[in-house]
């Protein structure tokens, strides 16, 4: 059976689907240890300077969070350049070229780089590997925040490949090859192409610890786990995430019959039936998924489908750390994002 795409072809307003008697809930969903940082991040540096603060790219690819922040004063840009000089800017989770980093160190007053680590490790690992005379095969989505971000580190050494056949097309290096991989990929994306490299070069150097990130993984997972229980399944995310893209895909190489991809409640079809799944991407805040399950309000309560645990933490980054004093470092690790953007929510509506 092929998979229904649908994106859904909203009600005037969200209404309950009275034919969906049960939900089957992705565990783990939603936002990753990167994303959380990211957010408290920008959050943390709100209310400690004077506004307006700045963001290079949006901080996550998620709407909903982008506009908490535009609502707290947050100014958004694609173009370094355009941060007044002596200004405050945090530089977004998706990583950022090397130029970026020196411009903004040079413009701005402050500088907090929300990378998230993962990414970080690839751009080192990116680094590395040309300084020794690699040539790099490099898996990602073209245009992609972050696969720009570590393409730019060693642009003459990156190759950027996104299918087997454009492995295919490469030249013969005359060097060594290492293979990397965006970190939000979906693992047949990555198995197949890694298959290609393989079969083409032989002997291709590859980190010990994998480039797919965790919490990616960990969520295909689930989403993996309940497929073929279920009616339909919903994805929540933006269509710029590529970690909920993977998801979608998933979805269909499963063979789910209909796939409902979603970014608010509001998106929502109103004739859902039987039992559907909900999975979220790794920028989406709990509240967007609370949100749709409100209005599914399944006749038969909502399962659980839980694969892992996550407790991992990372760390606030070193520009704002020093920044802030030691009781805020010491709550942050059991302050969650959502918290976070709730309390700036909150404060930006009493504001007169």
């Amino acid at each position: 059976m092929s998979a229904v795409v649908d994106t859904g072809t909203p009600a005037a307003a969200p209404v309950a689907s009275p034919g969906v008697t049960r939900v089957l809930l992705a565990d783990p969903r939603g936002f990753c240890a990167g994303v959380e940082m990211a957010i408290k991040a920008l959050a943390w540096l709100v209310e400690l300077v004077e506004p307006p603060v700045y963001c290079y790219h949006e901080i996550v690819h998620n709407r909903a969070v982008v506009e908490v922040f535009e609502r707290a004063g947050v100014v958004f840009v694609d173009d370094i350049a355009e941060v007044p000089a002596g200004a405050a800017v945090v530089l977004s989770a998706h990583g950022s070229a090397p130029e970026v980093v020196a411009e903004a160190t040079a413009r701005a007053s402050v500088v907090v780089n929300a990378v998230c680590p993962l990414v970080a490790k690839v751009h080192h690992e990116v680094k590395v590997r040309a300084g020794h005379g690699y040539q790099i095969v490099y898996v990602g989505h073209s245009g992609h925040d972050e696969a720009i971000g570590t393409m730019a580190v060693a642009p003459d050494a990156v190759h950027l490949v996104e299918h087997p056949a454009d492995v295919a097309a490469l030249d013969e290096p005359g060097v060594p090859v290492a293979l990397l991989s965006q970190t939000t990929l979906g693992m047949g994306e990555w198995a197949d192409v890694r298959a290609a490299v393989l079969d083409r070069f032989g002997d291709v150097w590859t980190p010990g610890r994998g480039d797919l990130c965790f919490a990616t993984t960990n969520r295909q997972g689930a989403l993996r786990a309940l497929a073929d229980r279920v009616d339909a399944v919903i994805v929540i995310g933006s269509q710029s995430s590529s970690n909920t893209n993977a998801l979608e895909r998933l979805a269909r190489e499963c063979g789910v019959a209909r796939i409902v991809r979603i970014e608010t409640a509001d998106d929502l079809p109103a004739d859902l039936t039987g039992v559907v799944g909900v999975t979220a991407g790794a920028s989406v805040p709990e509240q967007l998924v609370d949100d749709v399950l409100n209005v599914l309000d399944p006749a038969d309560g909502v399962e659980a489908v839980r694969v892992t645990d996550e407790d991992e933490y990372f760390p606030l980054p070193a520009g704002l750390r020093s920044r802030l004093p030691a009781d805020v470092l010491a709550a942050d690790r059991h302050t969650s994002a959502s918290d976070a953007l709730a309390r700036l929510a909150s404060r930006v509506a009493a504001t007169p």
